[in-house]
């Protein structure tokens, strides 16, 4: 009797509900579409720094000559 109680309460409190969950699931939505523009990944950061430190650079040697 008490082997019967413990095997319906493992199929309800643990096979159902994984049935139920792999059931639901469904392919993922697809996601928003990238905003237009060019996307700014690493190497254009950095190449962006560099112009940036080169241009203050540039302007402080002018500016103390």
């Amino acid at each position: 009797m008490v082997k019967k109680i413990v095997v319906l309460f493992v199929v309800l409190f643990f096979v159902l509900p994984t049935i139920g969950f792999a059931q639901a699931g469904g392919p993922p939505s697809i996601g928003p579409p990238s905003p237009p523009g060019l996307p700014i990944d690493g190497i254009t950061g950095v190449l962006f720094l560099i112009g940036l430190i080169y241009g203050f650079v540039k302007i402080f040697k002018d500016s103390s000559s």
